[in-house]
């Protein structure tokens, strides 16, 4: 009987760990979306509304549980905030052109960071680090 329990104790944290990375995974999928619609917008107001999405896109992925390196993660996502705020204040006060210095900033942060933000193996979760 404690088997038992035991093993159901493990799919259900097993399960909840994984619906956190899911739920990360789509997160950024969706980031990555709204960073292309930012860098193809030909006006100010579209532009202005995909970064507004990818801003609060990056807002939630703060918060969300890191399976690895945790700090290292929220810092990249502090930096990848810092450079979308300033290329909405460049593009509404210079236009697109001055923006396009700092989102490529954001391209190079997702590049160094992104293999902190892979969902975790199978063992991983079942054994943890």
């Amino acid at each position: 009987m404690k088997a038992f329990l035991c093993i159901v104790v493990l799919m259900f944290s097993q399960s909840a760990l994984s619906a956190d990375a899911n739920e990360l995974e789509t997160t950024m999928k969706n980031m990555g979306l709204a960073y292309k619609q930012t860098v193809q917008a030909t006006d100010v107001e579209k532009f202005n509304f995909a970064i507004d999405e990818f801003i609060n896109l990056v807002e939630e992925s703060q918060l969300a549980k890191f399976s690895k390196e945790a700090e290292k993660s929220v810092k990249g996502l502090d930096k990848v905030l810092g450079k979308a705020q300033l290329a909405k204040k460049l593009a509404n006060e210079q236009g697109l052109e001055a923006a396009k210095v700092p989102l490529r900033s954001i391209d190079q942060l997702r590049k160094e960071y992104h293999e902190l933000h892979e969902p975790p193996g199978f063992w991983e979760l079942l054994f943890g680090k």
